[in-house]
């Protein structure tokens, strides 16, 4: 089933900024990035989903419902970027508030919010006032705040953007484990390591505008890279190898004592074995052969580069 549709998607604001013609299709269980520079409309898409602001034009569905109608609103756990609560309730009056907002049961609540503190990290701090929480704690409670309705679609809006190193692998283990679950999970994050660990597939927007989508394989498609780690290099030698394998190549790495790393890349994979061989022939050692993986964060810098963007978010 669709969880998430666009069909043509705007907002316009009288300063030009917002999104145009969004079009994205996301099925249920799949986690979704939506990537883009700051003030790309990538927020602007995410409160039109959940229903706080309305369309220029086109339309959109969350599970076949309308956005904005009650029935959508009812699939919604919702963690905005800019997020505050109230400072003088602890942090498990904060949940139970959001609980009671989504209708759940106290006897349920009363079950779900000490499991769910725990989960999300604050569960000994759950009697504390809100005030006395650093910024990622804050961020772990919004968390909560967004589980609690136990919802179908998880929209996420810099999840883990004010926590520590522990922190940001902590909830990143915590999403793996929704997605297992089944829950569709769309994600807007500048850490395109949480993105590439856990996204089927994502969207790069720019300006308010899709530049590209597809799954995490397909934005990243292009020729192998082969990244060789040799001994015996020298860089005189490197204008020749290139010659002779009219390989488009690269060095990485170089050391004084012949140690280097190169890169190669080539039309087909077969390419690897050849030039093992040549470089050996030439009397160099081969310690390390292995296809180059492309990082998410290399790609989302190479396809922005030399591109405006608008800088500031709306």
């Amino acid at each position: 089933m669709i969880a998430i549709q666009t069909e043509g998607l705007t907002k316009r604001y009288a300063n030009g900024r917002g999104c145009s013609d969004v079009s994205i299709t996301i099925k249920e269980g799949e986690a979704f990035g939506f990537l883009g520079p700051n003030g790309a409309g990538k927020s602007t898409c995410v409160k039109m989903l959940v229903g706080l602001i309305f369309p220029t034009e086109g339309r959109a569905s969350l599970l076949g419902e309308p956005i904005g109608s009650l029935a959508a609103r009812q699939f919604v756990g919702y963690l905005p970027e800019l997020y505050r609560y109230q400072e003088w309730l602890s942090g498990e009056e904060v949940v139970r508030l959001h609980a009671k907002l989504c209708g759940i049961p106290r006897e349920v609540a009363n079950v779900r919010i000490p499991a769910l503190l725990e989960k999300v990290g604050i569960g000994l701090r759950s009697s504390d006032r809100v005030r006395n929480y650093s910024k990622g704690m804050q961020q772990r409670l919004g968390l909560a705040c967004a589980l609690v309705g136990d919802p179908k679609i998880l929209f996420l809006d810099e999840p883990s953007s004010a926590m520590d190193p522990i922190g940001r692998s902590e909830v990143r283990q915590l999403l793996h484990e929704l997605k297992g679950e089944g829950k569709t999970i769309f994600l807007n994050s500048h850490l395109m390591e949480d993105v590439e660990s856990l996204c089927d597939r994502v969207a790069l927007l720019n300006n308010g505008e899709i530049m590209q989508q597809g799954t995490v394989s397909e934005v990243l498609q292009q020729r192998p890279r082969w990244r060789l780690r040799i001994g015996g290099f020298t860089s005189s030698l490197f204008p020749w190898i290139q010659e002779e394998s009219g390989l488009n190549m690269s060095i990485i790495e170089i050391s004084p004592d012949g140690l280097a790393v190169i890169e190669a890349e080539l039309e087909e994979e077969e390419q690897a074995g050849w030039l093992h061989a040549l470089l050996i022939e030439q009397g160099m050692t081969l310690y390390e052969s292995a296809r180059a993986k492309t990082r998410l964060e290399e790609w989302f810098v190479t396809e922005l580069s030399g591109k405006s963007h608008r800088g500031e978010k709306v």
